[in-house]
C-alpha cells in the first residue's frame, strides 16, 4: 500500500463508517457540482425551448466526454500509483492524450454527425454536435490527464476526488459547447 501512496485509511478493508464518511464528502461536492452543471443548462433554457430536440442529443456529448475523460483519468491514476509518471514525462503524457482525444473526437464526431443528420435531417445540428463532441473529448482528455497530477500535488487522493472534478468539467463543458453552439446557429 505504501508503494501506491496509500495508508490504512485508504485500504479496501477500512471500517464502513470511515469509508462512508470519506465518500460522503466527495458525494456532497459532486452534488454541488451537478447543480452547477444544471445551471449551465438553465442558461440555455430559451435555446432548448426553441430547439427541443437538443435535449435528446445533449446527454450524448456529456456522456462521451465523461467516458473519454475517465479512460485517461484511470490510466494516469494507475501510472501515478505505479510510479510511472514523473516531472520529466508528464508533458509528454499530456500531449499524447491530446493527440488521442483529437483522433477519437474527430472519429466519433463524424459518426454522431451522420446519425444526427439521419435522425433530424438537419445539417446545422450535425455540425453543432460534431464540434461540441470534439471540444468535449479534448477537454475531457486534458482534464483526465491533468487533474490527478494536480490533486496529488495538493495532497488530495486522485482516486477519490478525480472523478468528481472530471464529471463537473465534462458535463459543464459539454453542455456549454453544445448549447452555446446551438444558440449561436439557431437563435438570432
Amino acid at each position: 500500500m505504501s508503494m501506491a501512496g496509500l495508508d490504512e485509511e485508504d485500504d479496501t478493508f477500512a471500517p464502513v463508517i470511515k469509508t462512508a464518511r470519506r465518500r460522503a464528502l466527495w458525494l456532497g461536492v459532486n452534488l454541488l457540482t451537478a447543480v452547477f452543471a444544471s445551471f449551465v443548462i438553465y442558461l440555455f433554457q430559451d435555446t432548448l425551448d426553441q430547439v427541443v430536440y437538443l435535449a435528446v442529443l445533449m446527454p450524448i456529448v456529456a456522456n462521451m466526454g465523461g467516458v473519454a475523460g475517465t479512460q485517461t483519468l484511470t490510466l494516469v491514476i494507475r501510472s501515478l500509483a505505479l510510479g510511472h509518471i514523473s516531472q520529466s514525462n508528464s508533458r509528454w503524457l499530456l500531449r499524447r492524450e491530446l493527440g488521442v482525444a483529437l483522433l477519437n473526437g474527430t472519429l466519433w464526431a463524424v459518426v454522431i454527425a451522420v446519425v444526427t443528420f439521419l435522425w433530424y435531417d438537419d445539417l446545422t445540428l450535425s455540425y453543432v454536435i460534431a464540434a461540441a463532441m470534439i471540444i468535449n473529448l479534448v477537454t475531457a482528455a486534458l482534464a483526465g490527464a491533468f487533474l490527478p497530477l494536480l490533486l496529488k500535488r495538493i495532497n488530495i487522493d486522485p482516486a477519490l476526488a478525480g472523478s468528481v472534478a472530471l464529471t463537473t468539467i465534462t458535463d459543464s463543458v459539454g453542455f456549454f459547447a453544445f448549447l452555446g453552439l446551438a444558440k449561436a446557429f439557431y437563435l438570432p
